[in-house]
């Protein structure tokens, strides 16, 4: 079953976090995994301002050996109508509409998911 994990998941992975270990697997299996391209943004962005280029660019390098989704038409459509619904910033909007439009699970640790279909929730300890 595909699997979308959110920046979150990334970063928490990437920095030995709190919850890296619940992200652990689904990065262990880039086959299985879905990259929009706005996860490849975040990251990259995230990772140039707390590290180096050269760092965020292999760790983009992992994405690209994921299934990477570029927006197109219908996702950004789906993505409007989800945000409407939901309530979703634009790019929360873009990642869950990707993980809709390609059955995959979203796998997070940000609260503004929890309680939507199809998605895994890992709540850190200081977030009750």
């Amino acid at each position: 079953m595909p699997v979308l994990v959110d920046t979150c998941g990334w970063i928490e992975w990437l920095t030995d976090g709190e919850l890296a270990d619940c992200f652990a697997p689904y990065l262990s299996t880039p086959a299985d995994l879905v990259v929009p391209t706005v996860i490849q943004f975040e990251i990259y962005k995230w990772v140039k301002r707390e590290r180096d280029e050269v760092t965020a660019l292999e760790v983009i390098a992992l994405t690209e050996q994921c299934q990477v989704v570029p927006l197109d038409t219908s996702t950004a459509l789906l993505a409007a109508d989800l945000s409407l619904a939901h309530h979703l910033s634009f790019a929360d909007a873009l990642i869950y509409a990707t993980a809709q439009q390609h059955q995959a699970t979203l796998a997070t640790a940000d609260d503004h998911f929890a309680a939507l279909p199809r998605v895994t929730f890992y709540r850190k300890s200081g977030n009750l």
